[in-house]
């Protein structure tokens, strides 16, 4: 199983249009996006090629390939234009004996888990920063960063999840963070 992971487009057609291209390069398995998809949110500058409208047909043309979770941006609205639930606060995997919490990260985060045992995995965005860490209540924290709006001086980014191993890469491909299970 290969798994992409992507966070944050946030109406970004050409940050959408990069991440497609990237799943498509990686040959993932599944497109797993972590919220904020169509709109740049308040706190947000527009990020480049801002057009919602067209992230909703680049989205819409591959909904058989993604699982998506609500992100603090996303509004029943969003819901009526994709054609892919994505009002879903998280999902549930299991992986090699682990559960796999898979959020956003406005409302369950490292400062707020969920109910998690030693070895589980919390992942999530919405923060924009790129994060493998091994929390002192025994889960694992990763956050794949921003596709679109980067924070903290990261780098636009998404993760691959193959054969046991967690890899943050840029949007060349390059592996910027890797954590093995």
């Amino acid at each position: 199983m290969k798994l992409m992971f992507a966070s944050d487009i946030h109406g970004s057609l050409y940050y959408a249009e990069k991440t497609i291209g990237a799943y498509k390069n990686e040959k993932a398995d599944k497109l797993i996006l972590l919220g904020d998809l169509l709109y740049h949110g308040p706190r947000n500058d527009l990020p480049k090629d801002y057009n919602p409208k067209g992230v909703i047909a680049l989205l819409n043309s591959v909904k058989n390939e993604i699982l998506a979770v609500r992100g603090n941006c996303e509004a029943e609205v969003d819901q009526m234009v994709l054609e892919f639930p994505v009002m879903a606060e998280y999902c549930i995997l299991f992986e090699k004996g682990r559960m796999w919490f898979i959020t956003h990260g406005h409302r369950f985060n490292v400062s707020n888990p969920p109910m998690l045992k030693k070895g589980d995995l919390l992942i999530h965005g919405h923060t924009h920063i790129q994060a493998v860490e091994e929390q002192p209540e025994g889960y694992v924290y990763i956050n794949p960063g921003s596709v679109s709006i980067p924070k903290n001086g990261n780098k636009n980014s998404y993760m691959i999840y193959e054969e046991g191993k967690f890899y943050i890469k840029d949007l060349d491909g390059n592996i910027i963070k890797e954590y093995g299970l």
